[in-house]
């Protein structure tokens, strides 16, 4: 299996090389050359997760360096249960994907990633990640390396839920540096705590500005050959292979469960910023995954719905919400998508989005609280406003992107009552953060 850049200016990668640098050298994000179709063993109900996922993404791998490990670094990187719950009587049952370690689906990706470059990188004592020589798409980039004699380094631009992930799954990882940057009064308290009690391999910076300014920081820093050699800068964002991949994973087991509890194909509501999560659910019903429709759920940043109704892409600077981890506004993946679908005919016909205020997500929080008990986070919330606005009656799948907790001083007032805090995510918020605040200047990350 080969993978080929959005833009198409540059030659076919294996999955590992895709991997490790991340942006294709003509600033294109890797997609598959075909998609495989998925084996009769991958769409068996009740097979655990993990074996589930190396099943999937086997063909992705063939011939590739990685192909003997798929099953081990599969099983060590989903530990944790990935579980549909009833959404009171709806017909729609909730996907969790908050169970991991610091509460948010970009765990999938990011232990899936980080295993894999720990692996590629014991492979060789001389690791060569290319240069971005085109400018990165937007949306929450990451990127990174320490001159410290590490192989890798990975530096990341959060908003808020990425950088924890990233940081808590190349926490120690051997031969691997981390970065994290993030807006310095742009994140919640638990988010940053996240992002800063880790120490050791990881080192945190709080950017004065946004979250525009620490992606510019990263971008100038992929731009400058010189930096990208001597730290061995590589990314570690939804851009990278080895974050989307997972991501398709679980909309395929969860389909097959769905259908087997149900005997229905779901619809597929996913709350979006940098649509990676999208690509995913598009990628996996392209593989023959049991799946209907999908549609989006955006916060007030519009690009994806204006696009759709204008066809003209027009990236724009995010705008701050309730529901933060989507506050993007020139969404790296919609790349993919445009790749998937050419034809802006054939695009409209299988992609839609709605945009959801910050005063509908409070609405649609404490409503399904008062109607079912169960608790959103403000960015599910968007999506089940979508789902109950226009497919009220129709068996779908509801993708919750992040445990309520991580937002409490959103949540709790709306729905009257303390949140419990997941043991993991509890753990995290017992240890002591540490930080370095910096200008939005390359020079203060990189002296």
């Amino acid at each position: 299996m080969k993978f080929i850049s959005t833009r198409g200016a540059c030659a076919p990668v294996s999955a590992s090389e895709a991997i490790l640098v991340g942006l294709a050298p003509d600033g294109g994000l890797y997609i598959p050359e075909s998609f495989p179709l998925l084996s009769k063993e991958a769409l068996e109900p009740g097979k655990p997760y993990a074996a589930r996922v190396a099943c999937a993404l086997a063909p992705f791998f063939s011939g590739d360096q990685l192909e003997d490990r798929l099953p081990a670094i599969c099983e060590d990187a989903f530990s944790f249960p990935v579980p549909l719950v009833d959404l009171g009587t709806t017909p729609a049952k909730v996907l969790e994907l908050f169970h991991g370690p610091t509460a948010a689906f970009k765990d999938f990706g990011a232990r899936f990633l980080a295993r894999s470059m720990e692996a590629l990188v014991a492979d060789t004592d001389e690791v060569s990640v290319r240069p971005a020589v085109s400018s990165a798409p937007g949306g929450d980039m990451s990127s990174g390396s320490d001159a410290t004699g590490d192989k890798l380094t990975i530096l990341v631009a959060t908003s808020g839920d990425t950088g924890g992930a990233v940081a808590a799954a190349f926490h120690r990882r051997k031969g691997i540096s981390v970065r994290v940057l993030f807006p310095e009064k742009g994140v919640s308290g638990r988010q940053q705590k996240q992002l800063t009690c880790w120490g050791d391999n990881v080192h945190s910076y709080a950017v004065r500005g946004d979250f525009d300014d620490c992606q510019r920081v990263v971008k100038e820093a992929f731009q400058t050959p010189g930096l990208v050699e001597k730290y061995r800068l590589s990314s570690a964002n939804s851009i990278n292979l080895g974050r989307l991949l997972p991501q398709t994973a679980y909309y395929i087991h969860a389909s097959v469960e769905f259908l087997a509890a149900t005997g229905e194909k779901p619809l597929l509501v996913i709350p979006s910023g940098n649509v990676g999560n999208a690509v995913g659910a598009y990628w996996a019903r392209m593989m023959g995954a049991p799946i209907g429709d999908i549609v989006m759920a955006v916060n007030a940043n519009r690009t994806i719905p204006d696009f759709l109704d204008s066809g003209a892409y027009r990236p724009r600077p995010g705008i701050k919400t309730i529901a933060n981890a989507m506050d993007v506004g020139a969404p790296s993946n919609l790349e993919r998508l445009r790749a998937l679908y050419p034809d802006m005919t054939g695009f409209r016909r299988q992609v839609r989005a709605w945009s959801v205020s910050d005063e509908l997500l409070r609405q649609t929080i404490r409503r399904v609280y008062d109607e079912s008990g169960y608790v959103l986070c403000p960015h599910t919330a968007a999506g089940e406003w979508v789902r109950q606005a226009h497919f009220p009656d129709t068996a779908a799948i509801l993708v919750s992107t992040a445990h309520p907790a991580k937002f409490e001083t959103i949540v709790e007032p709306l729905i009257g009552r303390q949140l419990e805090v997941p043991e993991a995510l509890a753990a995290l918020l017992d240890m002591s953060g540490s930080f370095e605040t910096i200008k939005p200047v390359l020079g203060e990350l990189f002296p």
